[in-house]
């Protein structure tokens, strides 16, 4: 267990050197912030000091290894557009993300699985028709056309919702919605498919054999064995939850970690956009990491060595 952990520690660190890597040499090629941070009238002295002030006009390989060594400390520098820390912006708009990532996972829990097990066990019903109808919108429509549309029934047509910013449960529920509604139809779809697979199985029709109740075998043979793939889809769908909710913060003008990259982008902000890519980047393997470790409390015939 521990020589396991030890080595996915040493792929994780590994994987995130790369995308440190490959983060600042894509923004360096990206073009001079200068030309965005100042306005137009700027003169050519004026961006000669900006490049020289924040050391864009140094060489590149002394820019990253400045850089590198900045981030092992966790300093990815200052903000040029709003002149604070950058891993502290990132830190601080990340509990808006967290919320809203969280709050999607647990409505797509909570409506997916119980659908998907009715699907399965009602096979080639109008429940499971309907079902796998939903689930294929689900995954076909574009976040972007769910959350527009939820805008112009719900907050502007009929007025219940507010369609922007960050408040109570009325301001979380589109964006939730929206959000959630890819992994709500995929999570459906695995859960039925897994389900599927697992009640032709010879130890299924023993069990039905046997006398025991369809609830029984449902729940402790069936789901309980059909269980390792959703466990892994609800892990790398919180990772990609947290990392991916651009498009829906941008949409309703979510205070998150999301907005927050797509406006440095924008201003060319690279100590922000950096912060960002590589705090994603750990969230995300660090939920791989413990959606492994996890499949030996549901599966205990799995070891780790």
């Amino acid at each position: 267990m521990v020589a396991y952990l030890v080595r996915r520690l040493f792929g994780a660190v590994l994987v995130l050197a790369g995308v440190t890597v490959a983060v600042f040499l894509i923004l360096h090629l990206s073009g001079d912030p200068a030309l965005i941070m100042l306005p137009p009238e700027a003169s050519k002295q004026d961006v000669i000091n900006f490049d020289h002030e924040y050391g864009f006009d140094r060489p590149v390989l002394i820019q990253f290894g400045d850089f590198a060594a900045h981030a092992l400390r966790g300093d990815f520098g200052t903000s040029i557009r709003h002149g604070d820390p950058a891993m502290g912006l990132a830190l601080e708009r990340l509990p808006a993300t967290a919320e809203l990532a969280f709050s999607a996972l647990l409505l797509a829990m909570i409506v997916a699985i119980p659908a998907g097990v009715i699907a399965a066990t009602k096979r080639e019903t109008a429940i499971d028709y309907i079902v796998r109808g939903v689930s294929l919108v689900g995954q076909a429509a574009p976040v972007y056309w769910i959350g527009i549309m939820f805008i112009l029934i719900f907050g502007v047509a009929l007025g219940w919702l507010p369609i922007s910013g960050m408040g109570g449960i009325k301001h979380l529920l589109l964006p939730m919605i929206t959000l959630g509604a890819f992994t709500t139809a995929k999570l459906m779809r695995i859960t039925r498919s897994g389900m599927l697979d697992v009640m032709r199985s010879d130890y299924v029709r023993t069990a039905l054999a046997k006398g025991l109740s369809s609830l029984t075998v449902t729940v402790r043979h069936t789901l309980r064995n059909a269980i390792l793939p959703i466990v892994t889809v609800i892990g790398l769908e919180l990772g990609t939850l947290l990392s991916g909710a651009v498009i829906t913060e941008t949409i309703f003008s979510w205070p998150g970690i999301g907005r927050l990259a797509v406006q440095a982008i924008y201003d060319r902000d690279y100590p922000v956009v950096e912060a960002v890519v590589v705090l994603t980047a750990a969230i995300f393997v660090g939920l791989n990491l413990l959606v492994d470790l996890t499949y030996a409390v549901f599966d205990p015939r799995i070891t780790y060595k």
